[in-house]
């Protein structure tokens, strides 16, 4: 949950135990929790000060603990940024299990490439306690600590179990070879990588790469291909301006480095159970894991028709058009439609609303996030339920593109 590692003491108390079973949805739907009223009044008194929470948070973790720090990017700017979303995740779905539990699991899964054992979380959720003590002048006091530290210790141990689950099957981080790079514009590259060990994934899901020139910098990529035979693993990439990873993948990149692979995440992928149509918006980059579901639903061999607009800026940036093309052309249940323009994260989705109707359709859309929140709710407009749109969640976008 809060992008470095928590927990909050030795085993959890009976209270905490009693919390993280409340949390886990044992016992079906709950009431909002007297618990959860205190953490949001916490969370709302601190928003106008939150960088100078999370400063002091860091502070105080540090200092007390300065062994962390190598685990740590040496700059902690997109750090702080992702702590303060996960603290307002969590805030916002406390009371529910059913979105904050996978949430969390994938957080804590994930959180084992950087190095946390279950031994770091207490420093993390003293740290926590102690920036909030110092800035939620009005609502902080035993009542509302009491509340922090129950729903801390019941977060941080879903997550520490999560993370030992994980441990069994499969290893913290992967290294992969990079084999190709194809340079399509000035500014986007195709990568593919060899794993050094059996990698399993999904089409339409993503996994975070770091790579050699920024040490514990991870960003988020969406898989461009569907599983392959030969385990190959290809990524879309876009160098984006003061984006340290994609420039570092696109500009230095070359055949023979060797990237870090995180484990795969991202719940955007094909139900097979079903022979619903399928929407595709993909603007820029985002047409990677679009791509992938169309390979996936290829190799199932199903006919359901599937209807792709792929967005960009220019001609230029429609880098992967021919390929979409080309399958369009061995499969007549695809239909592939560019669009060309400034301003995606309206132009996109309104090209959609043009075409139709699509209320039976499933609907998936990758892309900037200001481009997902637009083409929702277009998508809600003309009538697709919202049960029925798929998308990584936006907040877990931040770190696709830097």
């Amino acid at each position: 949950m809060l992008e470095a590692r928590h927990r909050m003491d030795a085993p959890p108390t009976r209270s905490a135990r009693r919390e993280s079973a409340r949390i886990s949805g044992e016992g079906g739907a709950i009431e909002p929790s007297p618990d959860a009223v205190l953490i949001r009044r916490t969370l709302a008194e601190i928003a106008p000060v939150a960088d100078k929470v999370t400063s002091y948070f860091y502070a105080l973790v540090f200092t007390g603990h300065p062994e962390v720090r190598g685990m740590f990017p040496a700059a902690m700017d997109v750090q702080r940024d992702r702590l303060l979303k996960a603290l307002l995740t969590a805030a916002e779905h406390i009371d529910n299990p059913a979105v904050l539990v996978p949430y969390l699991r994938r957080l804590g899964a994930g959180h084992r490439k950087y190095g946390t054992m279950a031994g770091h979380y207490p420093a993390v959720g003293e740290a926590l306690v102690g920036a909030l003590a110092r800035y939620a002048y009005s609502s902080w006091g035993p009542e509302a600590q009491a509340a922090w530290v129950r729903a801390y210790t019941a977060i941080s141990q879903i997550m520490i179990d999560a993370a030992a689950e994980e441990e069994v099957k499969a290893p913290a981080w992967w290294n992969a070879e990079v084999v190709s790079h194809d340079l399509r514009t000035p500014d986007i590259a195709v990568l593919t990588v060899r794993p050094d060990q059996p990698y399993a994934f999904l089409a339409g899901q993503y996994a975070s790469l770091e790579t050699p020139w920024w040490p514990r910098v991870w960003r988020h990529y969406s898989f461009a291909s569907a599983p392959r035979a030969d385990g190959l693993l290809s990524f879309h990439v876009k160098a984006v301006p003061a984006g340290w990873v994609s420039n570092a993948l696109v500009r230095h990149a070359r055949p023979g480095d060797v990237l870090r692979l995180g484990p795969p995440a991202g719940s955007m992928v094909v139900d097979h159970t079903t022979d619903n149509g399928m929407l595709c918006l993909g603007g820029g980059t985002g047409i990677a894991p679009i791509k992938a579901l169309i390979e996936d639903v290829a190799e199932h061999g199903e006919r359901r028709p599937v209807e792709v607009f792929f967005g960009a800026r220019s001609n230029s940036d429609l880098y992967d058009k021919d390929t979409l093309l080309g399958l369009q052309r061995s499969h007549p249940w695809l239909s592939v439609r560019p669009v060309v323009g400034d301003g995606l994260a309206g132009q996109l989705p309104h090209a959609v609303g043009e075409h139709g109707p699509w209320s039976s359709y499933d609907a998936f859309i990758s892309g900037p996030p200001a481009m997902i929140r637009n083409g929702v709710d277009e998508l809600l407009r003309i009538g697709i339920p919202c049960e029925r749109i798929r998308h990584d969640a936006v907040e877990e976008l931040a770190g696709i593109a830097g």
